[in-house]
């Protein structure tokens, strides 16, 4: 699996968003708000995990709006395929609860993001927005806070690997720390007093290293090698 920043996002074009939910007043009631958004289109929906993966592949959406709990194949199982096949879509999970078990759950499968369904029109553009730059995590205390609950009941965290982490420099290392607590680029080049382009850079370089496809991921990497410890 390889970094990717193709699509809408990175060329500053309208975000392309396929909506994935069981409920049709839910998929509906996304739309229109989304629709209403100035730079976001909704091109699709999908009603389970299965039609989302095919429509995924037939439209190339920037941003998947993915429920996880449906019918069929349900929201993890269709994001873990998904990244699987190396689209470019990013997976922007929705749930009830901003504790769910299986949020963590869809973030080690590769979703880039959560979103509470509660949310207002505006957070659930800002979100599908954060989502597809990649450039930080959406709601990073509350992500934060997820995974690091969730990955002390997942497995005995194994160590770094000297293979994957070798790569890294020292400063690259330094960034990975502080991207799992949840910094923005803007407060890591505070912190290491630095330009934020080269914070950017030091982003991208991690993200090709490891083979992850965003920040989010690299937060999950960092918690589950032992790198960042929970807490």
């Amino acid at each position: 699996m390889t970094a990717r920043t193709e699509g809408a996002a990175a060329t500053g074009g309208t975000i392309r968003v396929l909506v994935v939910d069981d409920q049709m007043m839910v998929r509906e009631g996304f739309s229109v708000l989304l629709n209403a958004m100035p730079g976001i289109e909704v091109i699709g929906e999908a009603v389970d995990g299965r039609q989302a993966i095919a429509q995924v592949a037939a439209l190339r959406p920037d941003v998947v709006l993915m429920d996880i709990r449906m019918p069929e194949l349900n929201g993890i199982e269709a994001t873990r395929e998904i990244v699987a096949a190396d689209s470019a879509a990013k997976v922007l999970v929705l749930t009830t609860f901003d504790l769910d078990e299986y949020v963590y759950q869809a973030l080690r499968a590769g979703a880039s993001g959560f979103l509470l369904k509660d949310a207002s029109a505006r957070q659930l553009a800002d979100g599908v927005r954060v989502v597809a730059s990649g450039e930080a995590l959406l709601a990073p205390t509350v992500t934060k806070r997820l995974i690091s609950e969730f990955s002390r009941l997942s497995d005995t965290p194994r160590q770094p690997s000297l293979t994957q982490l070798g790569d890294l420099t020292e400063r690259e290392t330094e960034v990975l720390v502080l991207i799992a607590q949840g910094l923005s680029n803007a407060e890591i080049a505070s912190r290491l007093v630095v330009a934020e382009s080269t914070i950017k850079t030091h982003v991208s370089r991690i993200l090709v290293k490891l083979s992850l496809r965003d920040r989010t991921q690299a937060a999950v990497f960092a918690y589950e090698t032992g790198l960042v410890r929970p807490g």
